[in-house]
């Protein structure tokens, strides 16, 4: 019996390398009159919030050079931001270190992603999610993309944007907590930022459920009673 012949290659068309337009595309043929992208920036770190944004683009005013935030300089991505704040909606929503506390970073986040959603002006009909889970409580229905800050542009561009907020916001956290250097490093487990936590023990910024931090409460803890 001879082989099978092997597929069409236009079967199994590989995913673009750069984002592009097409999973958005594909839900405005089918009928959607506002499709969203929602990423966040900042679930790793040991201090400071988890920021959440979602992002509306005009179909037809999309900036050109979206990409994954991190692949994109701090100069790249300001620059991006202005052009995506004057031309597309856009929501942010940033949840604290009380919020990952209470309902752990991936709840946390979760909840801030749904609340983006509904902050945006346009009643969103399909959600283009960053990573495996689709949050719970939208206003409709949502599409996980894994690595869909590579695939979307709607997701692109909410990642800059979450991930500009988030790094204002330590700034300011800087300002307020200045012996732990959250400017520089971003509340990220660094050399730098583990020898200013044992040094001087967690601030208020500090996400007090994250091992680095928990232990120290724990020494402090024990070393008091």
């Amino acid at each position: 019996m001879p082989p099978k012949p092997a597929p069409a290659p236009d079967l199994f068309a590989a995913e673009a390398d750069h984002p592009d337009f097409s999973h958005e595309a594909m839900f405005y043929a089918r009928g959607a009159q506002c499709v969203v992208g929602v990423d966040e920036a900042g679930r790793g770190p040991l201090a400071g919030p988890v920021v959440v944004a979602a992002v509306r683009l005009d179909p037809d005013r999309i900036p050109s050079g979206l990409n994954d935030s991190k692949k994109l300089t701090a100069e790249k991505r300001e620059a991006l931001f202005a052009e995506i704040t004057a031309v597309a909606d856009v929501a942010v929503v940033s949840a604290p270190p009380s919020d990952i506390l209470s309902l752990n970073i991936r709840g946390a986040t979760l909840a801030a992603m749904a609340r983006a959603v509904r902050a945006l002006p346009c009643i969103a009909d399909r959600v283009l999610v960053d990573g495996r889970d689709v949050p719970p409580n939208l206003p409709c229905g949502g599409t996980a993309l894994i690595g869909g800050d590579g695939r979307s542009v709607s997701i692109a561009a909410a990642s800059i944007i979450a991930k500009v907020m988030r790094d204002r916001m330590c700034a300011i956290m800087d300002c307020d907590a200045p012996l732990f250097g959250f400017a520089g490093h971003k509340g990220y487990s660094t050399p730098q930022h583990l020898l200013a936590l044992n040094t001087h023990g967690p601030c208020r910024h500090h996400r007090t459920a994250f091992a680095p931090v928990a232990a120290l409460l724990v020494a402090g803890s024990l070393a008091a009673s």
